[in-house]
């Protein structure tokens, strides 16, 4: 795949507040790229950036080899999809989507042609007549995805679309944006807080905090070797432990119930929550520290002794 939107050296400040520094990255065509991190940590900041809605204070934003300045050039080829839906009230599922190729004067033949079939492609054809208010909130977030698309742009970037909606209906759009982008073969950067979300759906996940990268990879390069220890504290639920070469982080699965015999350490239970498919623990070591691990064995009551044991290939080292 080819490289679509470049981000050299870019900086974003609002006052004396730097929101975006210093972040370089790339974004391949055709890729579903997740910008990860907690509030405040400038992934909003830096799709904005991306959408000409602000101008970098130093570095630049290229999109399809059109850059910002003097002006935003590139925004006509890039739509975004709000938390908020963002539709017009008073137009119909059809009269919305297809309201982009009315500004572009795309003959109304062909753009009623174009309307429907993106209709059908996130799968609302059946309530094109419908308005807003008789939709809920996740048939009226594919209407704002259909209008998004139907112009064929060069991205689409969301800004936390599935975060006004319940934890259900979520994991169920989730598969569903998943579907869209890759039919499509559409560019989709999407914003999110919800490790999750991003691990399901991308191709590769940028991680922020304080307004610069962490690490830049695949969902499984983040997850099983973070580069930082912020990348692993915020990723999924990581033991950070000290060793004489370092701090290394241990997913709590990759720890195993043991023999004491062939333990790497005893300690007692403290906690134990059933989550269905695993249990997780938090154990007490007899040197006063505690690991957290999850299990699928039976592991009794708290009070009661464990051993515990992991391979060294388990334990990634991390940079502060």
């Amino acid at each position: 795949m080819s490289d679509l939107v470049h981000i050299q050296a870019v900086t974003k400040c609002f006052g004396s507040h730097v929101a975006v520094d210093a972040v370089s990255l790339h974004v391949r065509r055709g890729e579903f790229f997740s910008l990860l991190g907690a509030s405040g940590c400038g992934k909003s900041t830096l799709l904005r950036l991306i959408a000409g809605f602000e101008l970098p204070d130093a570095g630049e934003v290229r999109v399809a080899g059109r850059t910002h300045h003097p002006v935003p050039a590139h925004v006509d080829r890039v739509n975004m999809v709000f938390q908020n839906y963002a539709l017009f009230p008073h137009m119909t599922v059809a009269e919305n989507v297809g309201f982009s190729l009315k500004m572009q004067r795309v003959p109304a033949g062909d753009a009623a042609l174009r309307t429907a079939a993106m209709l059908e492609v996130v799968r609302m054809q059946s309530l094109a007549q419908r308005l807003p208010r008789q939709l809920s909130g996740g048939q009226q977030q594919r209407v704002a995805l259909a209008r998004a698309l139907v112009a064929s742009p060069d991205v689409v970037l969301l800004d936390e679309p599935l975060g006004a909606l319940d934890l259900r209906l979520r994991e169920e759009l989730q598969i569903e944006l998943k579907r869209i982008q890759r039919e499509t073969g559409s560019t989709f950067i999407y914003v999110t807080h919800d490790q999750g979300e991003a691990l399901s759906m991308s191709d590769r996940i940028a991680v922020m905090k304080g307004g610069r990268l962490e690490q830049v990879g695949s969902p499984q390069e983040i997850y099983d070797r973070p580069a930082t220890e912020a990348v692993a504290t915020f990723v999924g639920e990581m033991n950070v432990l000290e060793t004489a070469a370092g701090r290394v982080g241990l997913r709590p699965e990759k720890i195993l119930i043991t023999d004491e015999w062939s333990s790497r350490v005893v300690g007692t239970l403290e906690d134990v929550v059933y989550l269905g498919a695993t249990r997780r623990c938090r154990v007490r070591l007899d040197d006063g520290h505690h690991l957290i691990l999850r299990t699928h064995q039976p592991v009794g009551e708290p009070g009661h002794r464990v051993a515990l044991h992991w391979m060294d290939a388990d334990m990634v080292p991390l940079r502060s």
